[in-house]
């Protein structure tokens, strides 16, 4: 898989869904490439948007190709705060952290902190998922001098 940094191509996107043997489909091309080319996880509105009015995928179409790229493992989903799904392609895979901006809500992928191991449960409790969510400012946020207190005094002024 392409480090985000690199722009993914089409062919790289047709690549990854030929690798489930199934069939390469015009959307699933465009929104994996999308997903690929995005630094963060992003929403299905958002995705529609990258999309574009003109665009001939419609809203249906994209919810199903996002529903198959999670269910074929290409990409994974999770909620943010305002509880949104939001979608990304993990370079490794697997189960890791995940950071979520308070200020701008980004959700972003700690890919390199390791998979989170579960506590210790009591008698006959068994895990079967751990999640880990870290809270904070990402580093655009953090360097446009915005602070986790003076957001959340504006946010409970809003609501």
């Amino acid at each position: 898989m392409p480090a985000k940094s690199q722009i993914a191509t089409s062919d790289v996107a047709e690549t990854l869904i030929r690798k489930t043997g199934a069939r390469v489909t015009s959307a699933r091309v465009q929104i994996l490439k999308i997903l690929l080319n995005s630094e963060r996880a992003l929403s299905h509105n958002e995705i529609e948007t990258r999309l574009g009015r003109n665009n001939a995928i419609d809203r249906v179409t994209v919810y199903r190709v996002l529903e198959w790229l999670t269910d074929s493992g290409v990409a994974h989903k999770l909620t943010d705060p305002d509880r949104v799904w939001r979608f990304n392609v993990s370079a490794k895979g697997g189960n890791h952290p995940h950071f979520v901006c308070t200020c701008c809500k980004g959700v972003f992928c700690l890919e390199n902190a390791g998979a989170p191991r579960a506590p210790k449960l009591p008698g006959s409790f068994r895990a079967t998922q751990v999640e880990l969510t870290v809270h904070g400012l990402c580093s655009d946020c953090s360097a446009s001098g915005h602070s986790p207190s003076s957001h959340n005094r504006a946010r409970r002024r809003a609501g």
